[in-house]
């Protein structure tokens, strides 16, 4: 009997503990990073200044849950960061894998979308196994130390903006803005899985 509660108990929170089994954790301190942006120049956390957080998404061009989350990306980018919580989206995907998410197909993108927040490229896919993240789109919040805050999905509604009933990440920034910490600090990330390089 006791085995069987241990199985059951172990069925229960695996969930929960597996969301974060790579890469940074909660109050993790994650690492700059030099990646190259859609007008050609590098970029760093670093070089964004007066920022007094990070919000970090890794997404890509042609996801079709990257592409629903488009436009709250742009929206949570025009109301956070002239508050100090900038966006800085990141394609992780190798585009040998998908075709679409070249370095060309972002730049055509963020024109076409007249994307506000940098747009950087993993090209070398070094950047994304730090951060453990495994979807696009996946949201990291970090604080002006790159304190890793909140991990996790955008809000609670993948398939339709309008639905959405809760703003995880929203609310870990207002949380973050008043010196609180967010909760949940982790929620699953639901979206398409990380296009590796063929070994």
């Amino acid at each position: 009997m006791k085995n069987v509660l241990l199985m059951l108990l172990a069925v229960v929170l695996l969930p929960a503990f597996s969301v974060l089994n790579t890469g940074y954790n909660i109050g993790d301190t994650a690492a700059d990073f030099r990646l190259k942006n859609v007008d050609g120049q590098l970029y760093s956390l670093s070089d964004i200044k007066d920022a007094k957080g990070y919000v970090v998404v890794f997404t890509c061009n042609v996801c079709p849950y990257a592409k629903g989350y488009e436009q709250r990306i742009i929206d949570l980018h025009k109301q956070y960061a002239p508050q100090g919580y900038p966006v800085v989206a990141i394609n992780p995907n190798d585009p040998a894998v998908q075709a679409g998410d070249s370095f060309e197909e972002m730049q055509k993108l963020a024109k076409a979308h007249s994307y506000p927040f940098l747009y950087l490229f993993d090209e070398k896919q070094e950047v994304y196994p730090l951060y453990g993240a495994t979807k696009t789109p996946h949201v990291f919040l970090l604080d002006k130390n790159r304190v890793v805050k909140y991990v996790g999905a955008i809000d609670d509604s993948p398939e339709d903006a309008a639905g959405a009933e809760v703003h995880y990440l929203a609310n870990a920034i207002e949380a973050l803005k008043m010196g609180k910490d967010p909760e949940p600090a982790v929620t699953r990330a639901i979206g398409c899985g990380i296009k590796k390089k063929k070994s």
